[in-house]
């Protein structure tokens, strides 16, 4: 080869370099210049994640300390797409370990457009642990916790349930999450081109939630809730309601539903069965309303118990005729017979006497129409129609329990107000919440303490020899009223086959707890005296012997 040539050659292959060079110098200046910041993100994503560090979620108790809602250890298997190598592999070895579906994963964990998807949420730790060990690349693990509620359906429809997040959902667990909520924290990681993690760049703690107490007692309410689930199964009922209420402190002892459901397993659970009917739900109470009239008319001053009136079997008021459950002739009543015989006529000739002004007064005065003020999301304040929508004959109705709805919770507070003495207090659910003040509950006085004894010992005359006589618990006065309700109508009027049946009272001679027990569409009988009021002894039987309450002093036992 001639010099020339080898020049020539030299040269070329100079210009070669140069010119890859210089492409080369163009791209790293495009790279630094155009797709510096993207390319940056891109790299950073793939070495630098930032993982949320979820707060503990309070834990719920009843008074005495039992686990109603828990968190337990669980931890959260993620992936970042941009480090899997082999989605399927990843995706076989996670359902395989953890006991998910692989299939849909395998989409997820291809998809390099993402930098984090979760595998599996709270996945069981020792499950995760062992998909650990693999050393899978791209795949990473946290601790957190999932909401448990050890005592399964009890207390369920009070306590309620929180959702993945750990937020609350229902109940309890909604109403007080801002407290039973922690503060979330976070740390960002830095991992090798391997997925391994190098160091813990930034750190930032959670915070825990607090822990709350609640006023029911667990043994009490799963009482409540094996009586109501007999009084269902017995009676071939759409569902029963109870609640357990402390006359003097407005403390909610325990609050049942029937059927009720296991709080664990809510997302399977139809919303209907959800619900906590005691405080959401309303219903026409009936006769267990007839108090309201009575006490008014006392309290005024209009009457007497000792008041004597003389009444037809029926009585008109405007366009429609009301009459007495049970046929009779034209009988002399006392105020106090009136209400132990449930006398619908005088009832509503008491009704008339006050009118509807003052009537409409008292009802507001025992709370109706409102709501109670309870610690819990979602309460119904129940259905009162002004003075101004009145008809003619609606002075007839709302005195015998018709025309008006109210909650069970409303109408126990009410009987409570009679049993504390005139004095009524707020119902509540919460006894405290740790490291915050809780405000005494509301107190007011309804009637005088006076109007309250006579109304007690009418109502004692009721369970005695009236139509609360299944209500008796042996060695104890009880007080209480029956009502029966025919439901209403959608298209109007009142249904011949749909009831709801009630009982409400409380023990003993000097009260304590004021007891309610609802029991919708009962088949077979549809009388509170015959279907509630059963009920109401075998739970009043055991709270006033499980808190110690003694049998009443110079007071003859009744037969059982």
């Amino acid at each position: 080869m001639t010099p020339r040539r080898a020049n020539k050659r030299v040269r070329l292959l100079v210009a070669v370099f140069a010119g890859v060079f210089a492409l080369a110098l163009a791209r790293a200046g495009w790279l630094q210049a155009v797709r510096a910041e993207p390319l940056g993100e891109r790299g950073a994503s793939q070495h630098r994640e930032t993982v949320a560090l979820p707060g503990a979620r309070g834990t719920v108790y009843d008074r005495t300390g039992v686990e109603l809602a828990i968190g337990e250890r669980a931890t959260t298997v993620y992936a970042n797409p941009k480090q899997i190598r082999d989605p399927r592999a990843v995706a076989s070895a996670a359902a395989r370990t953890l006991g998910i579906e692989g299939e849909p994963l395998v989409a997820e964990l291809a998809d390099r457009s993402r930098g984090f998807v979760y595998v599996k949420r709270k996945a069981d730790p020792e499950r995760a642990e062992a998909l650990q060990r693999l050393g899978i690349r791209g795949l990473g693990f946290y601790p957190e916790e999932r909401r448990r509620y050890p005592q399964q359906a009890i207390a369920a429809e009070v306590v309620g349930f929180a959702g993945v997040d750990n937020r609350g959902l229902a109940g309890v667990e909604l109403g007080l999450d801002r407290h039973l909520a922690g503060a979330e924290g976070e740390k960002t990681v830095v991992r090798d081109p391997f997925g391994q993690a190098l160091q813990v760049v930034d750190s930032k703690p959670p915070r825990e939630g607090r822990d709350v107490y609640l006023t029911v007692d667990h043994s009490l309410q799963a009482h409540v809730e094996r009586v109501l689930r007999d009084t269902v199964a017995k009676w071939e009922a759409e569902s029963a309601t109870a609640v357990v209420m402390d006359t003097a402190t407005g403390e909610i002892l325990a609050m049942g539903v029937e059927p009720g459901f296991d709080a664990n397993r809510f997302p399977s659970v139809p919303r209907d069965r959800q619900r906590n009917r005691a405080v959401t739900d309303t219903y026409e109470p009936g006769s267990t309303f007839k108090v309201v009239t009575i006490t008014a008319a006392l309290e005024t001053g209009l009457v007497s118990p000792a008041t004597p009136f003389t009444l037809r079997y029926e009585i008109r008021v405007a366009d429609r005729v009301i009459h007495d459950a049970e046929p009779r002739g034209t009988e002399r009543m006392t105020v106090s017979e009136i209400l132990s015989r449930s006398s619908n006529v005088g009832i509503v000739t008491l009704a008339l006497w006050l009118g509807k002004d003052r009537l409409n007064g008292w009802i507001d005065r025992f709370g109706f129409g409102r709501p109670t003020g309870v610690d819990y999301p979602g309460e119904t304040r129940g259905i009162v129609l002004p003075p101004e929508r009145w008809s003619g004959s609606t002075i007839g109705n709302v005195p015998i329990g018709q025309g008006i709805a109210v909650t069970p919770l409303q109408m126990a507070a009410a009987y409570a107000a009679i049993a504390n003495d005139g004095v009524a207090v707020q119902p509540h659910l919460v006894d405290r919440i740790e490291g915050v003040r809780s405000p005494a509950p509301r107190r007011r006085r309804v009637m005088s303490a006076d109007t309250a004894r006579q109304v007690r010992a009418m109502l004692e005359d009721v369970v005695e020899e009236g139509s609360g006589v299944e209500a008796r618990v042996p060695g104890y006065r009880i007080a209480g009223k029956t009502g029966t309700a025919a439901k209403p109508e959608p298209t109007g009027g009142y249904s011949k086959s749909r009831y709801v049946a009630s009982f409400v009272g409380f023990a003993p001679g000097e009260p304590r707890l004021v007891t309610l027990v609802a029991v919708d569409e009962p088949k077979g009988a549809i009388w509170g005296g015959v279907v509630a009021a059963p009920a109401f002894a075998e739970i009043a039987r055991f709270a006033l012997q499980y808190f110690g309450i003694g049998p009443d002093e110079r007071f003859e036992p009744v037969s059982p």
